[in-house]
């Protein structure tokens, strides 16, 4: 396998730049990627063209238009429609040319807002969604059932896979677009270097997150590539694989925790004006555990390794 061709969609990207640190440190020696300007994957004569020339034999699908609650709710129509012929490109084209193994990479929104937790695989489609981050869940939805369908009536071997919330190196720190903790770790750190007094956290700070160090991520990915099939996943009666920890905290804890690493002395106040998305969103990842992988790096660590490089990055 370690010599088969993979083709790593959304290489440049946090999760996909992890895969692909964690691709070459698994000696894998073929990986193809494509920067943006090269490959728009959004057009799909496009990417048929290229599945064409290249004819890879693994598919990892890493790319999309991604961000928090402000771009989400800002950007409907693109979260939606960009994503949409992404994953639906991709994953045609990988049937046309014969792909022999494709994950494809969704998010725990996909899961209802109220539904019970942890989330359980079972609980997709079984409830409505978070309003701010509906469009983005309803284009990885439909990925999820590209692949299933695709399994179904053509038997490719295609699978997804749901992350919880990830963060790590490369992540995006602007803090109109960004999601919750690196949006956090900037606001912290420039308060400290700016003395100011307090740190905004938006909402109430009593909702509940999970969150995984994308490397641990990328280590489950290249373990389902070697381990796992898509009859795996369809035969034990579910259409994703969920990815996590298995364990949350407030957003209030979590700022606490940055504030901590990051040295911030002064105030966290609550912006209640400010949406608080889902109440809890914790992800049941028994099944993962059960096939033999569970993350490695804990809260803390991640996030004091993520500050590390964010300090190198951008100090």
């Amino acid at each position: 396998m370690k010599n088969e061709s993979i083709y790593l969609a959304g290489h440049a990207g946090m999760v996909g730049s992890a895969i692909r640190r964690q691709l070459v440190d698994k000696q894998y020696s073929h990986i193809i990627t494509k920067e943006l300007n090269e490959l728009d994957l959004t057009r799909q004569a496009d990417v048929e063209e290229f599945f064409r020339k290249e004819n890879p034999e693994i598919v990892i699908v890493a790319a999309a238009k991604v961000g928090g609650i402000l771009a989400n709710d800002m950007f409907r129509a693109e979260f939606i429609y960009d994503n949409l012929m992404i994953e639906s490109n991709i994953i045609h084209s990988a049937y046309k040319y014969g792909v022999q193994k494709l994950i494809f990479l969704g998010s725990s929104c996909i899961y209802p807002k109220l539904a019970p937790q942890p989330l359980k695989e079972e609980y997709l489609l079984s409830g409505y969604l978070e309003y701010t981050n509906e469009p983005y869940a309803i284009a990885k939805i439909a990925g999820i059932k590209l692949c299933e369908n695709y399994y179904r009536q053509y038997d490719c071997n295609f699978f997804s896979v749901m992350p919880t919330n990830l963060f790590g190196f490369n992540d995006n720190f602007n803090l109109n677009t960004s999601h919750v903790l690196p949006a956090l770790m900037r606001k912290f750190h420039e308060a400290k270097i700016n003395s100011q007094p307090e740190v905004v956290v938006w909402g109430s700070g009593t909702p509940k997150r999970e969150f995984l160090f994308v490397d641990d991520l990328a280590g489950a990915i290249v373990f389902l590539l070697e381990k796992i099939n898509a009859k795996d996943i369809y035969q034990a009666g579910i259409t994703q694989l969920n990815i996590g920890r298995g364990e949350d905290l407030t957003i209030n804890e979590l700022a606490q925790m940055i504030a901590e690493v990051t040295g911030f002395k002064g105030k966290i106040v609550y912006d209640l004006s400010k949406p608080d998305g889902t109440p809890r969103k914790l992800l049941d990842v028994s099944r993962i555990n059960q096939l033999g992988w569970k993350a490695k790096t804990d809260l803390k660590t991640g996030i004091q390794k993520t500050y590390k490089w964010y300090l190198e990055k951008f100090s």
